[in-house]
């Protein structure tokens, strides 16, 4: 079967394609109370940080995704991740987004009103459970969105199950330091 996104030709690529761009925090924050307990965590390996914290940073901010169908795609691989840490951090994203806690409980049980939000929540559990997308999902998923978007979609949910299995096993608490079951929905 051909690649669904072959590589790039290299008289394609760009100066744009070969720098690396990282926007790591901002002075003010990089210190123990400012980075917070994920970060801090990260901060015991500063080389580890300093390569994984551009990247992470691009899936948080520029990623092609609108902030809404991110913060779903987020949510779910933490509900599915059962990743406390993760739960919390996006559900005041995903709040930011514009989702109600309706929303954002159903999204968490991998249901959602719209048909374009339920086909990325269905993606989402196909990336968990196979590792790939089925031909009909990516077909599906191109209707909707863009080369880019469906790029960043998988990197999203990717980069998500990292962050959860990380938070998970540094033991990085969620904001009631409780599970999802514990500090889900209502925790304004």
């Amino acid at each position: 079967m051909p690649p669904r996104l072959p590589p790039l030709p290299d008289d394609q690529w760009t100066d744009r394609t070969r720098e690396a761009l990282s926007a790591l925090l901002p002075r003010r924050l990089r210190n123990e109370r400012g980075a917070g307990p994920a970060i801090g965590a990260l901060a015991r390996h500063p080389d580890l940080a300093e390569v994984f914290l551009p990247f992470s940073t691009h899936m948080l901010f520029k990623n092609s995704l609108p902030p809404r169908l991110r913060e779903l795609v987020t949510l779910r691989v933490a509900r599915r991740r059962d990743c406390a840490y993760e739960w919390a951090h996006h559900l005041k994203l995903g709040r930011e987004a514009g989702l109600t806690d309706a929303e954002i409980e159903a999204a968490g049980a991998g249901k959602a009103a719209d048909p374009v939000e339920s086909l990325v929540l269905a993606a989402v559990d196909e990336l968990e459970d196979d590792s790939t997308l089925s031909d009909g999902t990516w077909g599906s998923l191109a209707e909707h969105l863009d080369e880019h978007q469906r790029m960043d979609l998988v990197f999203t949910v990717g980069t998500y199950a990292l962050l959860a299995m990380v938070f998970n096993a540094f033991g990085v608490p969620g904001d009631h330091g409780g599970s999802i079951a514990e500090g889900s929905g209502d925790d304004h």
